[in-house]
């Protein structure tokens, strides 16, 4: 057994209930982000574009980063394919604090900085803690009969 096995199969035995609402509420707040980054494309598109190596790849960029705040959230919420979707959310979160974020500082008061970071540090917990029983990872791992 493997340390990635080992981590998991401790995050299963003692995950407390009240992480699996801290993993919702997460989902619920990706797919709200990409909810407003739909409503307000002109301004991640313009944000996109004012980095030069970005801007060739912007549409992609967007839809990208909309797909996989809509999508991922849902799945980090409902506890489907948790650490996927994380994994899929990571880079758009490091993205915004390097890329995005360096100009106004690092520690500054920025609110939208300490918002990716807050999520990109809860993505990283729950990318090794796993979806906890109250979610379809969950239930899927209790009864392996209903997957197949």
């Amino acid at each position: 057994m493997n340390l990635l096995d080992r981590i998991g199969g401790w995050g299963d035995n003692h995950h407390p209930r009240w992480l699996d609402i801290v993993r919702f509420s997460l989902g619920i707040f990706l797919f709200w982000k990409g909810i407003m980054f739909v409503q307000h494309r002109d301004d991640l598109m313009a944000l996109i574009n004012t980095k030069r190596d970005l801007a060739v790849l912007s549409m992609a960029l967007f839809q990208f980063i909309v797909f996989a705040h809509l999508l991922g959230g849902l799945f980090i919420a409902l506890g489907l394919l948790t650490r996927l979707a994380i994994l899929v959310n990571i880079p758009i979160l490091l993205g915004a604090i390097f890329f995005f974020h360096t100009p106004t500082g690092l520690f500054s008061a920025h609110s939208v900085m300490w918002q990716s970071v807050t999520v990109l540090c809860l993505l990283v917990f729950f990318l090794v803690e796993g979806s906890g029983p109250w979610s379809i990872d969950g239930h899927w791992r209790r009864h392996p009969e209903e997957v197949a």
